[in-house]
């Protein structure tokens, strides 16, 4: 089933999620929604308050977009020998970043048109149940880092918008409040 993606104004998107074990409602179901909402929104990542539930759980498909890419552009976005997952993360938390930072652009399904510049460190060291509710501990590198940092802050809350500039900030005001209006109308 695909769900409609939650949009930047609604306070669910402001929420830091809650932890959830095996018994969750239908979590299969739930998983499953998610990966075919991703899918039909041609996105990368996906978390679980971007359909209206505040729970620590996200998906990440760098994948696709890894084999959309050139050679010079996988180079330059993806580590050595990554060539993308396919990934569900459950209860996240984020035990260490690199130093080394990069910025590029970044959009989100829940702000639709809007595209911006973000720093973001290169690597993350990540915690996380997988879709079998089995630990993982594992680091990844480059644009997979990005999506799954960005995704992991949409369970704490926080959106990408939030780690830009106070200026650019201010500049994107009136984009934010168009969404926000346009949203109320559907």
């Amino acid at each position: 089933m695909i769900k409609p993606i939650t949009v930047y104004g609604n306070p669910v998107l402001r929420k830091e999620c809650e932890y959830i074990n095996n018994n969750y409602p239908n979590i299969r179901e739930v998983i499953e929604t998610m990966w075919q909402t991703l899918k039909h929104a041609d996105g990368c990542g996906l978390a679980a308050p971007q359909i209206n539930l505040p729970i620590k759980l996200f998906i990440v498909n760098s994948r696709d977009t890894y084999a959309y890419m050139s050679a010079k552009e996988r180079e330059h976005l993806f580590s050595e020998e990554d060539c993308g997952i396919e990934e569900t993360f459950i209860n996240a938390e984020i035990i260490a970043c690199s130093k080394e930072a990069w910025t590029t652009g970044e959009g989100c399904l829940s702000i639709p048109g809007l595209y911006e510049e973000v720093p973001r460190p290169w690597s993350v060291t990540i915690k996380y149940q997988d879709s079998e509710f089995k630990e993982q501990n594992r680091t990844y590198y480059g644009y997979t880092a990005r999506i799954i940092q960005h995704e992991f802050e949409h369970t704490q809350g926080k959106l990408y918008i939030d780690r830009l500039s106070p200026l650019r900030k201010q500049l994107i005001k009136n984009k934010l409040k168009r969404i926000i209006k346009e949203s109320r109308k559907r």
